[in-house]
């Protein structure tokens, strides 16, 4: 997994995975996870030393940032220590705040099932995988890639049914796929990349599924394989 300490040439970017992260994370729950986390994110972005993981402010000031009462203070940053968000690194005392720290592992558990949302590269370098290039390889304008004569497979058949509805869309993303195999129902093809086979499987499965289906209807999933 990716190393998200916030430290060093990449911290900048790292600080807007881990709000991303939990951005995409409170839009798919409902609206007590969009208050919650829109003030934890507000607080940690005015409020929070990254580099010495300390946050050290009063109930007060975070009263008046957040525009609530002291009470919903004390019941907001209970959720988010009962959450593991936050943990407390020293108690506070008479004169001395409360010292929190955040716990970057219990929040990358927590906003993982939802990095798909944002997108397959951000998911593929919040998973620690390579950045994929900026620019995809395609094919010189004007020209476009044949599919293979067909030897009897259902993806061979297949190629020649996309081929037929998209060329352009063929010649980029699916003339690199190859048969991996098929066990029962379920065809495997293999993408030259991570990058490669996350956008096809997020833009373009739904499609393949139903060219393969069309010309062996025994066929009820398409996975893709990185070689």
């Amino acid at each position: 997994m990716l190393s998200l300490k916030p430290v060093g040439r990449d911290a900048s970017a790292r600080k807007y995975d881990i709000i991303t992260a939990l951005g995409a994370y409170a839009l798919a729950g409902g609206k007590h996870d969009h208050r919650l986390v829109l003030r934890f994110v507000t607080l940690i972005t005015a409020r929070y030393n990254w580099a010495r993981n300390e946050l050290a402010v009063g109930q007060r000031e975070i009263a008046r940032l957040w525009s609530v009462d002291e009470r919903t203070v004390k019941r907001e940053m209970a959720k988010l220590r009962a959450s593991g968000w936050l943990v407390v690194k020293r108690q506070g005392a008479r004169g001395r705040v409360t010292e929190y720290g955040v716990d970057l592992d219990t929040i990358l558990e927590s906003t993982r099932a939802h990095w798909p949302n944002v997108g397959p590269d951000f998911d593929l370098r919040m998973q620690g995988g390579p950045e994929p290039s900026k620019v995809v390889a395609l094919p010189p304008r004007g020209t476009t890639s044949t599919p293979p004569e067909p030897d009897g497979s259902e993806w061979t058949l297949a190629q020649a049914i996309l081929h037929r509805e998209d060329p352009g869309l063929y010649s980029s993303w699916l003339h690199n796929l190859k048969r991996d195999g098929r066990a029962g129902e379920r065809l495997t093809l293999q993408a030259p990349s991570k990058f490669h086979g996350a956008y096809v499987q997020t833009h373009l499965i739904a499609r393949l599924l139903r060219a393969v289906q069309a010309v062996d209807g025994d066929i009820s999933e398409v996975v893709i394989s990185v070689g």
